[in-house]
């Protein structure tokens, strides 16, 4: 038996493995495309199966498909929808920009699953056809821009989101944890004022609140469907009811709210939407960036370092130095947030190919946004479970870096003046002693009035000292 079938497309014949439910034109993309080795993304392929599973049930209440036909279409695309074919959708990313090899790629194999369960020969477009009844009433200029919402919306709405609150109550649940640790406080990476610890981890908690509205703000132009549009926007050989009816029932598949989208040639011309979610997606990942970075220098040492926070101790760091322990957790999501600020990018450039009526980088887009997505959503989980939720606070180092602080005399300008409490800061520095040995020395203020000014918790908290 050989290992190969005999297909034919609108080019002539092509040699197809026999194992495989591709078809023609998709074997003809995998051989023009040896790029990278990216195919298309997981959620992506689930979209295709949920649009064309859609797509069938709307032609088959139309009228328009066959019921037999379109019940083995709607089965077929469950199992795509599934995963049970993923092994099948063997485009590279780096494609024909309008990604309609994807979309033939998606319609080949459900075709000939479809022909499959009806008894047919694979291969032989009978009784389903993938253009004809699978593609029936659209085209990859409107199913891929589709898609790509569709993926994005679901991977946010059930992957990032949930990420992101878990992540927010952990640090959450640290601020109020670490509340009692009093600290140096630090500017230009030099000593400031003291703050307490929670207060430090409130920031983050908030950045990350912040990032949540961000991501959320997305929902309204990422449910707009570009479905219905077919060509070049204006509907060709789609009937008027079908994207109606279509969306809504990829609304039922997904659980999720979409609608057709307002003005379709906006919707296939331009991937503004991307675009924005991803630059949302960039924010996150900047504050992602802050976080574990100050996570990672607070926990610098464990003895030559500021040390004022303990990591949890995950791997062995070094293949040389025994017993070195390094913030491994912390440095992965500085990678991955790197990779997400690429990723937007890139898209970013891709946003800016709407060429007259089509966006010709979708694929990459496409890959790069959900790339970004999956990232950040798994890099929040594993920041909390490995890292945030076993970390530390080393009360004594704390104590002992404030207490050296040159900072400390902050407190004292207002009751002595600027240039007084600068003259003992200098002279702090110079003999190597504290603020409060200083301005002991010099009686600047009784003792217990002293103490009182100069003590860390009272400075971490708004107001002026009493002359």
């Amino acid at each position: 038996m050989a290992d190969y079938r005999i297909e034919t497309d609108s080019l002539g014949e092509v040699k197809v493995p026999a194992s495989a439910y591709y078809g023609a034109q998709t074997q003809r993309a995998k051989e023009n495309f040896p790029i990278s080795g990216h195919r298309m993304p997981r959620e992506f392929i689930r979209a295709l199966g949920i649009i064309k599973r859609a797509a069938a049930e709307a032609n088959m209440e139309l009228g328009l498909l066959d019921e037999t036909i379109g019940r083995a279409i709607v089965q077929a695309a469950n199992e795509v929808i599934e995963g049970k074919f993923d092994q099948d959708f063997v485009v590279d990313v780096y494609q024909t920009g309008s990604g309609t090899s994807t979309n033939m790629n998606a319609n080949e194999v459900i075709a000939n699953r479809a022909i499959e369960i009806l008894g047919g020969e694979i291969g032989s477009k009978k009784p389903v056809h993938p253009n004809d009844h699978v593609n029936k009433g659209q085209s990859s200029n409107d199913v891929i821009p589709t898609a790509i919402h569709v993926s994005a919306l679901e991977s946010i709405e059930k992957n990032l989101l949930p990420a992101l609150k878990y992540l927010h109550e952990a640090l959450l649940q640290k601020a109020k944890a670490f509340d009692p640790i009093v600290k140096i406080g630090r500017t230009h990476l030099q000593d400031a004022t003291p703050i307490r610890l929670g207060q430090e981890f409130s920031g983050y908690a908030s950045q990350i609140e912040h990032g949540i509205r961000r991501i959320e703000s997305t929902r309204a132009h990422l449910r707009e469907l570009a479905l219905g549009g077919t060509a070049v926007g204006t509907g060709l050989n789609t009937p008027k009811e079908f994207p109606t009816l279509a969306i809504q029932k990829i609304s039922e598949i997904t659980g999720l709210e979409f609608i057709e989208a307002p003005n379709h040639f906006e919707a296939q011309g331009g991937r503004d939407a991307v675009v924005e979610t991803s630059g949302q997606l960039k924010t996150v990942a900047v504050s992602l960036m802050k976080i574990v970075n100050d996570i990672r220098w607070l926990g610098s040492g464990p003895r030559c370092g500021i040390g004022e926070l303990i990591l949890p101790s995950l791997q062995p760091g070094s293949s040389i130095m025994p017993g070195k322990v390094n913030p491994v957790i912390p440095e992965s999501v500085m990678m991955l947030c790197a990779t997400v600020m690429g990723n937007d990018v890139a898209i970013n450039i891709g946003g800016q190919h709407g060429n007259f009526e089509l966006n010709v980088m979708m694929p990459m887009m496409a890959h790069h946004l959900l790339e970004s997505i999956r990232l950040l959503a798994n890099g929040s989980r594993n920041l909390v479970d490995r890292c945030v939720t076993g970390l530390q606070a080393n009360k004594e180092r704390a104590e002992s870096l404030i207490e050296n602080s040159l900072a400390m005399v902050t407190a004292l300008a207002p009751i002595i003046g600027y240039d007084a409490a600068a003259k003992i800061a200098k002279e702090a520095y110079a003999t190597g002693k504290t603020v409060r040995q200083v301005a002991l020395e010099h009686k600047v203020l009784p003792e217990d009035r002293l103490n009182e000014v100069l003590d860390p918790w009272r400075q971490t908290e708004p107001g002026v000292p009493k002359v």
